[in-house]
């Protein structure tokens, strides 16, 4: 029975942060359409979300700001950020968010940025968790921009498969650019799991991107790895004929491989999160294993960012 209640519990917190992130994603993705750029893929901006007038967006930027970031602060200690309460630092970036709005910020970010005052970019330091003080020189377009944006609406500009915040790379998942059908299935398949077996998954989901830039010589030896910013970084997950769900795939054909190496629970619980997650893309039914609802379901077997430092890609050949 505690499990029970502890999941219900999770399941519900979970569904009003990806309600939040949705609501958040759609209004900054219509911040950013006016400023002439592309927002989130699975905000599915609709033609009544991109003409709607009332409440003016700075309003329902406002709104959207404050309600996603008390979600996020909820269960965080009081400690001050920055010699600020998070209360006093949640306001003061959302006064950011008004004046990069009203000044031109999210069509010319660098220049913005570059009229703060040093308490100024303390605030976007300390909301975005940076461990380091901005130096506006040494910032890409992207990584300016995502300063003036809430976690969950932070875009990678490049395609690279890093979405880049201040200085910092981060490899996340789902991202600005997966594909509705896909962020959908994701979040089908993830809906009732506590959030730190989901954040392996999404590790597991983005390790094609670490991978496909791991160089390896005629003999198969590590020669070197390519960075973010080499000219030949490459992220499989935007070729044309990337299939997730022939990724899940592959991680259903490696669990079954290694399954006598495996404990039990740790395989069928992996099994099943990834037939899920690839029957819920191709539209297929899925059937629960009575391992995970039967006999095993009192064990606790029933089914976000890193930073950069799989199974369907391998290294590249020198």
């Amino acid at each position: 029975m505690r499990v029970e209640i502890q999941n219900s519990g999770i399941a519900t917190l979970a569904t009003q942060r990806r309600e939040l992130d949705r609501e958040v994603q759609v209004v900054f993705s219509q911040v950013l359409m006016e400023a002439g750029r592309a927002g989130y893929a699975s905000a599915s901006l609709t033609a009544a979300d991109a003409s709607q007038s009332e409440p003016p967006l700075e309003e329902r930027m406002q709104a959207a700001w404050e309600r996603w970031y008390g979600a996020a602060q909820s269960g965080q200690s009081g400690q001050p950020l920055g010699g600020r309460s998070r209360t006093e630092l949640g306001a003061d970036f959302g006064n950011l968010l008004q004046r990069a709005y009203a000044e031109g910020g999210y069509a010319a970010p660098q220049a913005f940025l570059s009229g703060l005052s040093q308490p100024e970019l303390a605030t976007l330091q300390h909301v975005h968790r940076l461990a380091d003080p901005i130096a506006i020189d040494s910032l890409s377009e992207e990584g300016s921009l995502n300063l003036l944006l809430p976690a969950a609406v932070q875009v990678d500009m490049n395609q690279d498969g890093l979405t880049q915040c201040g200085a910092g790379q981060l490899l996340r998942f789902p991202d600005s650019n997966t594909p509705p059908d896909v962020v959908e299935a994701w979040h089908a398949a993830t809906q009732d799991m506590p959030p730190a077996e989901r954040m392996i998954y999404e590790l597991q989901m983005v390790l094609p991107v670490r991978m496909a830039n791991m160089v390896t010589g005629p003999d198969g030896r590590f020669v070197r790895e390519r960075s973010p910013g080499d000219p030949d970084f490459v992220n499989p997950l935007m070729d044309a004929d990337y299939s997730y769900a022939q990724a899940a795939q592959s991680w259903i054909e490696h669990l079954d491989y290694f399954k006598n190496q495996m404990q039990s629970e740790r395989y069928w619980r992996a099994r099943e999160f990834w037939q899920s997650f690839r029957d819920h893309l191709l539209g297929t039914k899925h059937e629960t294993p009575g391992f995970i609802h039967g006999a095993n379901a009192d064990q606790g077997a029933t089914a976000s960012d890193t930073r950069y430092g799989g199974l369907a890609a391998g290294g590249a050949k020198a």
